[in-house]
């Protein structure tokens, strides 16, 4: 069942660009509201300070989010309460929280690489978007494990949700990315 702090992983026949082997981890859901996530294995060519030009320096990574609002930034983050307003989510992990103090905490080295992600964009549903995907079987939804954001290499990412899944999924997490090297 879909909810707040699971994850989708998409199936492996699902072809579309934006979502090829993802893992979106899922932030906001609600069956009249909508859904909102981050695709977590997809980091971008640039660093955070290459893409905003007054952040603290810090060697992380960005990942691309999602295909809608590609002009904003995200973060997820397992620094807790000490960034004012972040949300958790579970497992450790929170979303969002302060920008200013965020920066201030950085530059302060008390949030340092690993412990942070940076997201373009978002991926989002409207009302029974996401459901009908779910119907269909462009997803399968399985729980999220506090390493999957911060220790697993994002290449991994995908396979190893699906093998900790259990069941048939272990063999599907084995399956080539291209069927042109089955």
């Amino acid at each position: 069942m879909i909810a707040r702090g699971k994850l989708l992983l998409a199936d492996p026949y699902l072809y579309d660009p934006h979502f090829k082997r993802s893992v979106v981890f899922m932030t906001e859901y609600s069956p009249k509201e909508g859904a909102v996530g981050f695709i977590l294995n997809k980091p971008i060519s640039m660093k955070i300070n290459e893409l905003v030009s007054d952040f603290p320096e810090i060697n992380s990574a960005v990942y691309y989010g999602g295909p809608v609002a590609p002009d904003t930034l995200h973060y997820l983050h397992d620094a807790g309460d000490i960034v004012d307003g972040s949300v958790h989510m579970g497992s450790g992990l929170y979303w969002s929280g302060d920008y200013e103090k965020l920066k201030f905490l950085i530059q302060s080295k008390l949030i340092l690489p690993h412990n942070i992600r940076f997201y373009v964009g978002y991926s989002g549903w409207s009302p029974g978007q996401l459901e009908d995907e779910l119907k269909s079987g462009s997803w399968v939804v399985t729980d999220m494990e506090a390493n999957y954001i911060f220790k697993t290499p994002y290449h991994e990412l995908w396979s190893e949700a699906m093998k900790n899944k259990g069941g048939l999924y272990t063999v599907i997490a084995k399956m080539p990315d291209s069927f042109l090297l089955n």
